[in-house]
């Protein structure tokens, strides 16, 4: 009786934000301020949060529901000129009531710097940047925008670095973007940090399994390079890559096709122990990183739209890596991952239904298994992705047999 009142509220909820009216203009540009008449010097402020109600069965094998902010971010960027950029972005992840604190400060979740870059336009070609930047390699999932993506997250599989190399997704380097011709690319090379995740947990080092702890236990001169790219040939329409976010879902207002191959490669990142007569020592082990993917956004049938995409990772982070705490997806093996999602015809003056499906299977070397997890949801976009609700159904069946079971309930504003 307890879930079952608890899952009509979270439904209620929903229901009643669904049935508001959407506001009366769009929001075109945002929040832009122009700084010259022709509006070619210019800044833009961005904000977001995202809300979630997650509902889950409990280790005592109660239903409970845990709301948490997921994301609460403010971007701003400025174009003083034609030739230069300037981006910050910072906010916090993840807020539960487990991580607030009654005077507003905790470790657990806290503001910080997402991003932090300056670029120069050399061409058309070419535009060089540095800081802390997210034009990143391997995929386009992992330079996905969260404002506009189909199902509620980002598979934790295709964020591949977040804890071992990066700050969220993030490195310190320096980076060069282009177009040529119908050829879309961005590299990058990055110093690693020293704080990965595996350092903060001291793992013990042993002969069988790679720890990713190579640029604080080798040093930076040896194992602190990295070098990621991403290239994908866009087939009808092109896409902006004025910023790195690139877009889940065009809701049908372009004609998308894309193929795309990246890379990540990093000297000596993880570490492990080699027995040389009666001693060990220790050995650096190249990480190297690759996917290829495919996507497609296009108007289909009585207006609406088809989003698809398909990727194939392969990640080789040395002998049985596994990155603890990540429900077996970030590890030395394979993975393919598919999302569907369909924008239905508007048949109401509140808003447009988007259902889609996630797949996701996963081989893991260290475990000698596979895994797999879908989840099935919809979007109600009650003004497109400026604002909307999303709710999924996740199952997550891990290598031994158990399997874990959620439904998310999002609410997302952005400006």
């Amino acid at each position: 009786m307890k879930r079952t009142i608890l899952s009509l509220l979270m439904v209620s909820w929903v229901v009643g934000v669904m049935a508001q009216d959407r506001p009366p203009s769009e929001y075109g540009s945002g929040l832009k301020v122009d700084l010259n008449e022709s509006g070619s010097k210019y800044f833009r402020l961005i904000t977001w949060h995202q809300f979630w109600l997650k509902g889950q069965d409990n280790a005592e094998g109660d239903f409970s529901v845990t709301p948490s902010l997921r994301r609460s971010r403010f971007l701003m960027y400025a174009q003083l000129d034609d030739r230069f950029l300037i981006l910050t972005h910072f906010g916090l992840n993840n807020l539960s009531p487990a991580g607030m604190d009654p005077v507003g400060y905790s470790p657990q979740a806290q503001l910080f710097m997402h991003d932090a870059w300056v670029e120069y336009k050399v061409g058309k070609a070419l535009a060089i940047g540095g800081g802390l930047h997210y034009w990143n390699g391997i995929s386009r999932l992992n330079n996905q925008s969260t404002l506009n993506i189909l199902p509620i997250d980002n598979p934790r599989m295709a964020w591949t670095t977040i804890g071992t190399t990066d700050q969220f997704a993030r490195h310190l380097g320096v980076y060069a973007k282009g177009k040529l011709g119908k050829l879309d690319y961005r590299v990058a090379w990055n110093k690693a940090m020293t704080n990965s995740l595996d350092q903060q947990r001291g793992l013990s080092l042993n002969e069988n399994v790679a720890v990713y702890r190579g640029a604080a236990l080798l040093g930076p001169a040896e194992a602190g390079n990295i070098y990621q790219g991403y290239f994908m040939w866009q087939f009808l329409d092109q896409e902006s890559n004025k910023l790195p976010y690139l877009v889940g879902s065009y809701l049908g207002t372009k004609r998308v096709f894309n193929v795309g191959a990246g890379f990540f490669f990093h000297q000596n990142g993880t570490v492990n122990l080699a027995s040389l007569g009666s001693q060990d020592t220790l050995v650096g082990n190249n990480v190297l990183l690759f996917a290829v993917d495919a996507f497609l956004d296009l108007p289909f049938g009585d207006k609406g739209s088809l989003t698809a995409y398909l990727g194939y990772y392969n990640n080789d982070f040395g002998p049985n890596y596994q990155l603890t705490g990540t429900s077996q997806e970030i590890a030395t093996g394979q993975n393919i991952y598919t999302q569907v999602g369909y924008l239905l015809p508007s048949f109401t003056g509140h808003g447009r239904l988007q259902p889609y499906f996630t797949y996701q299977n996963r081989r893991i070397d260290a475990l000698d298994g596979s895994a797999d997890q879908f989840g099935i949801g919809a979007n109600w976009l009650i003004n497109e992705h400026n604002a909307k609700i999303s709710m999924e159904y996740n199952q997550n069946n891990a290598v031994n047999g158990t399997s874990t079971n959620y439904f998310l309930i999002q609410g997302t504003i952005f400006l």
